[in-house]
Formats: structure tokens, sequence, C-alpha cells
């Protein structure tokens, strides 16, 4: 059976535009990594796990309710790693029903198509390296939360929280209200541009009022906030210790740290859908139109994966998403303009907090050369400046020269540090270095599960050429 809509990504975009596109008619099918939808926002707590009630999880609970009603087809826990169809055909053919292959839950791989793709896949965290970033106890921000709002663990008894953008005191705050001690908060952002993004964040006062208890918290709490400030190192023998702010130390057994968000576009580049790069979006996104499509026939995109703009503004796009999805496969379905306004709301207050998120050049120009930028691979500033001057002049040449962004993260985690260093170092732009093409596998995934049984004598061995 091939699917009218399959929905990548089951965050709070990817819910609404299921349920939107299930309740036009299309049978519609939604993939999600997790055990079950809601992205990073909305994440829900595992079975049987009786977490406290708060505004997020009440928001995710209606939208999975919504979600079930419609009768969509919901396949969690599974992993997609390939992708073709669309314009991935041989040169000169039309194109074709996307597919996506994947691995189940169970372990058993399938592959499933449909006649429209809608990529709601969210955003991956970003950290700018710096001296003993890759030691134990250094964890992102992102990952302290869903240790906090999926199992109510605390990320170490000690911590220090750093980077920057509201995630920041939302994660203190928890710390701090699951009985963790909080050494300090060290934002990258200036008070001058909290002050500013103020206007911004008055369109949404729930949002505003919760920022304010999580700083009355602190403050209550005694936790010192350090403005425009960042990490300068974390030390320790083996694990972490302590952490360097300038020339304060703070003792602290955990570090959680995160410099804004990045739109996760892994899907869309292999597709080689259009993309252009808008530091103020989180970087490099897909090119949309008025009505969510991409410059892919059948290929749309919603939430922040096509810009940061929060879990608020996401359910609109996705919602209108898949209205036009349904108009471009021929179902009847109307607009819903009072929606536009809500959507216009969010995204206003959305584009302040990724402004505060930023990439911030002179972060990246502060990295030590002897400081690893690609994990993975062991990739040190010095040799991405090395390469550049042996000639790399995009990211793809540098992936070649260095092998940076070639490990299990594909270069979600070094990408736009490696891309900022490249461009700084031949003296261009970020958007003339580009980004690394989209290939698969989208994830890791054993070899075994893709291959299964088979030995030597099941490949097919062509004849010998003549001579």
């Amino acid at each position: 059976m091939i699917h009218d809509i399959a929905v990548l990504g089951g965050g709070p975009a990817g819910m609404a535009a299921a349920t939107e596109a299930a309740h036009g008619g299309a049978r519609v099918v939604l993939l999600e990594e997790s055990p079950a939808p809601g992205g990073q926002v909305y994440r829900a707590a595992p079975p049987g796990f009786h977490a406290k009630p708060d505004p997020d999880r009440r928001a995710g609970d209606a939208l999975r309710a919504a979600l079930t009603k419609t009768g969509a087809e919901l396949r969690t826990g599974c992993r997609v790693w390939g992708l073709g169809g669309g314009p991935l055909v041989p040169e000169g053919q039309a194109h074709a029903p996307f597919s996506l292959s994947a691995l189940g839950a169970d372990g058993v791989p399938f592959t499933l198509q449909a006649r429209a793709l809608i990529l709601c896949c969210g955003t991956h965290e970003r950290i700018i390296p710096f001296p003993g970033w890759t030691l134990p106890g250094v964890i992102g921000l992102a990952a302290a939360t869903i240790l906090l709002k999926a199992q109510g663990i605390l990320p170490g008894r000690r911590v220090v929280v750093a980077g920057a953008g509201p995630l920041l005191y939302a994660v203190a705050a928890k710390i701090l209200a699951g009985g963790g001690s909080v050494a300090a908060v060290v934002d990258a952002a200036t008070q001058g541009e909290w002050l500013r993004a103020l206007p911004a964040l008055a369109a949404r006062p729930d949002l505003l009022t919760q920022g304010i208890a999580w700083r009355a918290k602190l403050l209550a709490s005694r936790v010192p906030v350090l403005a425009g400030a960042q990490v300068t190192a974390a030390e320790g023998d083996k694990v972490l210790t302590h952490v360097r702010v300038g020339d304060r130390i703070f003792a602290a057994d955990a570090l959680c740290v995160g410099h804004g968000l990045v739109p996760a576009t892994e899907a869309s580049r292999t597709y080689r859908a259009r993309h252009a790069h808008r530091p103020e979006d989180g970087g490099w996104v897909p090119v949309l139109d008025a009505a969510q499509r991409t410059s892919v026939p059948f290929l749309y995109a919603a939430g922040d994966g096509t810009g940061v703009r929060g879990a608020a503004a996401a359910p609109a796009a996705g919602r209108l998403a898949a209205r036009t999805a349904l108009q471009d496969l021929g179902f009847n379905t109307a607009n819903a303009p009072e929606e536009d306004a809500a959507l216009a709301r969010a995204r206003r207050t959305g584009a302040a907090m990724a402004r505060m998120m930023a990439l911030r050049p002179a972060m990246i120009q502060a990295i030590p050369a002897e400081t690893i930028i690609c994990r993975c691979e062991g990739v040190t500033r010095a040799a991405i400046e090395d390469a550049a001057a042996a000639g790399a002049g995009t990211i793809n040449q540098l992936k070649h020269f260095t092998r940076c962004g070639m490990g299990p993260c594909q270069g979600r985690m070094c990408g736009e540090a490696a891309g900022a260093l490249l461009s700084s170092a031949r003296g261009v732009s970020v958007a003339d270095v580009g980004f690394t093409t989209g290939r698969i596998p989208l994830r890791p995934v054993p070899m075994e599960a893709i291959l299964g049984d088979f030995d030597y004598a099941d490949i097919p061995v062509p004849a010998p050429a003549p001579i």
C-alpha cells in the first residue's frame, strides 16, 4: 500500500500535521524515533512513570490525544535511515513516490512509500567547542532536559548551566526543583539583549510569566547568574570536577551546556531541496513558500526544522503543511484564517529567542587551536585551518581533507563550528563554504539489521568482461 502522506518526525509540528492530514481523508503514517510522539518540549513520560503535570505536558497530551482519535498510522521507536523516491530517481525519469527505509522498534527493517512527505524533523543542539567539552560530566542542555522531564533524574549533584537562550533557565529551575544544586548560570546573552527581547516576549504573556518564575527561583536560591559570559574550560582528571568561566572557577560534577538550536535538515538535504543560510533562524534551512512547500514537488516541511520558532508555533505550521499537501494531492480542504494570526504571534516570540541563540562569531574565534571540533574523528581547530590553507574551500572538501563530519553524528555536532572556522580561515561567508551533502544512512543502524542473513554463495557474480 502507498500512503497518501508520510510525516517524518513526531514533535508538535508532526503530530499536528498528521492529525490534520488524517482529518482531510488522507492515508497517513507518522514515523517517530522516540517511544512516543511529543518531541523535545512535549516529551511524553515513559510507560509506568508518573510525572508531575505542567503546561508542556498538558499541551503534549492534547496533541497526542487528537492524533490518536484520527486513527492515523503511528510508528514509534523506529529509526529512519534511508530515503529514496521523489527526485532521487535515475536522470530523465519522473519523480516517484517517496520511499522511507527504517528499523522498527522490534528491530525488524521495513520500507514504506508515500505520495507526499512532510518533514517535521525538529532541531539538534549546538555546542560551541571549548577545552574539556568532551569530558564525562559535560552534557547538552537538551540531554539534561530529557533526564529531568522524561525520567525525573538530576544531571548531577552540583551543576553549572551554561549557554544561550531560555532553556538555560528552564534547566536550572528544574534542577533546583528536583533537589539539586546549581553552582552558576552562565548566559552568553547580556542583560541588554534580554531587555530588547521583552516586547516580543510580551506577545506570549504565558511564556514571559514562566520565564520570570524561573529567574525568581534562581534569585531565591542565590544562584549566581553571569550575563554576557561563557565557559572557557571544563576541567578534571578523567571526569569533570571544575568549570572555568574567565577568572572564576566553580566546583561541579556536571556541566549542562547548549548554545542554541540548529534545524535538522538531513532529510531535505538528501532530497536536494534548496536551502539558505539564515543565522537568525538557526543556520541552514530549507527554502519554503508561504504554504510550507520546499523546492521539491510534494515535499513539505514544518516546525523548527525550517527555522527555530519554538513549540508554540510548530502545530500551526504543521497543520498548514498538511492542508497544502492535501490540496496538492487533490483532496478538498480549506484554510483556517484565524490560525494565521496565532502563528504570527508565536513566530514573533520564537524569532526573538532564535536571535538570542544565534551563532556568536566571537565564541568561534575564542576556540583554542588544539581544541577538538569533531569529536567523532578527533579533528581539532588547527587541523581545520591547516586544511583551509591546503586548499579546502567548502565544507565537503574539508570533510575529504580531514574526515571532519564523517562519524556517527554526520556533522550534527561539529558542522556549524567547522563551517564557521573554515569560512573565517578562507575569508569568505559561511554561505560560501556551504553544507555537507545529505547522505544515507541518516542515522547509524546495525549492518546486520539491513543486510539480513546471507553467505557468499548468495552474492551474484557477473560474468567476466571479454578481453
